[in-house]
């Protein structure tokens, strides 16, 4: 990032950000893994974003050992190194994303989407119940193709099951998640250290009918 294209998305109107990353944890609370890697040989990476990104790491986290670690941060948006203060003025662009490291020879790609389907209500825009703005949106980031047609199968079939139950059309966003920033230490499996801590999410209680679960 140079100067130049920093001063411009400014003057654009999003924050300008910073050249270096802002501080986060270095393991995981709950099993001590590092955070940012680097994951052992065979792990996988999945980023998607399905509101306020403390439940929504939470829901990764309890999948099992499956699961190597879980992490929260920012995608899909302008501002370099973004603060959690900055992306709640909306002006950055980012979603709040969980970052999902996980063995595929354990859960498949398409237990996480049936998690992250059954999870939240992908038919709200920007928003997840009371929790509004551009960073609650919901979305996929697949991190390359066989994920990308995966998601796109996936919403596929969500769409046609809520349909069926006369919710509206998914608002989902399937996009290139950019460069995944991770969010400020304090946001680290928020509600593993704070167990009675606010969590936006919830259901549409329409089961998703894509994948089997954890393979053997």
């Amino acid at each position: 990032m140079n100067l130049q294209s920093l001063f411009q998305r400014k003057a654009d109107g999003f924050p300008a950000g910073r050249a270096d990353p802002i501080p986060t944890a270095d393991t995981h609370f709950l099993n001590h893994r590092r955070l940012a890697g680097p994951y052992p040989q065979g792990v996988e990476t999945a980023i998607v974003a399905l509101g306020c990104f403390w439940g929504a790491e939470r829901a990764f986290w309890r999948l099992g050992e499956g699961v190597h670690v879980t992490a929260v941060g920012y995608v899909a948006g302008a501002t370099p190194n973004p603060t959690y203060e900055e992306v709640c003025t909306g002006r950055t662009g980012h979603a709040e994303a969980v970052l999902v490291a996980f063995r595929p020879e354990s859960i498949s790609y398409d237990a996480l989407l049936k998690t992250f389907w059954e999870s939240h209500d992908p038919t709200q825009g920007m928003r997840q119940g009371n929790d509004v703005g551009t960073q609650y949106r919901s979305g996929v980031y697949p991190l390359n193709e066989a994920q990308r047609v995966a998601a796109e199968a996936s919403k596929a079939a969500y769409a046609e099951a809520l349909a069926e139950r006369g919710l509206g059309p998914i608002t989902t966003e399937i996009a290139a998640p950019g460069p995944f920033y991770f969010a400020e230490a304090y946001h680290q499996q928020y509600l593993a250290k704070n167990p009675n801590g606010y969590c936006g999410l919830g259901g549409t209680g329409v089961s998703c009918p894509i994948g089997t679960g954890v393979q053997g």
